[in-house]
């Protein structure tokens, strides 16, 4: 009975940059050991031409072959003697550098649902003078809620009385609606524009219904000359 000698990964080193895979890892740890200083060299910057094709993508980047050196070196746990190029400094901190944390954006806002888009378009009707154009604006914020409103909420009705207080108290009670504004404006027009054959002009502005329009074909005036005689 055959045996077979069956290496399994989890009895292997573990892979110190795993992006670069086992075969780069054993490169390098050969590497260490070859004795000769101009072959081991030579060796080293093979490896760096492999590592770069690895990941081509990356080319573009300003420090990428500064980087590689220092993957190199941080696979090899520095223990590799090679002269890298100048201006590079290969270093055991380098692995403990962690990128700074982006902190989250903190958005206060009391109906979440309508999104922070909302509350900077009331505060840009907040700056405006009061007139027909800021009314038209505020009236236009407000369809906007009830259709997002919609959207996130479509098992649930909601009136246009609520829509209202809302933005009266995103608003700090600055911004009102009249009780008779309708604000279904906004989705009307929305299902009007989809609605197919609603528009009975084209493009262009041409009456589809003209005779000189594609789906409908011209009439052609026989002369009597020419007509079939029975």
């Amino acid at each position: 009975m055959n045996e077979h000698n069956m290496e399994y990964n989890s009895s292997r080193e573990n892979l110190i940059i795993p992006e670069y895979g086992r075969h780069i890892q054993n490169l390098v740890n050969h590497a260490k050991s070859i004795e000769n200083p101009e072959l081991r060299q030579e060796f080293a910057h093979r490896i760096i031409g492999l590592m770069m094709q690895m990941h081509p993508q990356n080319r573009s980047i300003d420090d990428y072959r500064e980087k590689m050196w220092k993957h190199l070196f941080r696979i090899a746990n520095y223990e590799l003697e090679v002269v890298v190029p100048e201006g590079i400094h290969p270093s055991p901190d380098d692995a403990k550098k962690h990128p700074e944390k982006v902190p989250y954006p903190k958005i206060e806002t009391k109906f979440r649902h309508y999104g922070n888009n909302v509350q900077k378009l009331i505060n840009k009707a907040l700056a405006m003078d009061e007139g027909p154009v800021r009314d038209g604006f505020v009236a236009v914020i407000g369809s906007y809620m009830k259709l997002a409103y919609r959207t996130w909420n479509k098992e649930h009705y909601v009136s246009d009385e609520v829509i209202k207080n809302d933005l009266k108290s995103l608003s700090g009670g600055k911004l009102e609606l009249d009780e008779e504004v309708s604000l279904d404006n906004l989705g009307s027009s929305n299902r009007r524009r989809k609605r197919p054959g609603g528009d009975r002009n084209d493009r262009n502005g041409r009456d589809k219904d003209h005779r000189g329009d594609r789906g409908h074909k011209p009439r052609v005036r026989i002369p009597p000359s020419r007509r079939r005689r029975n």
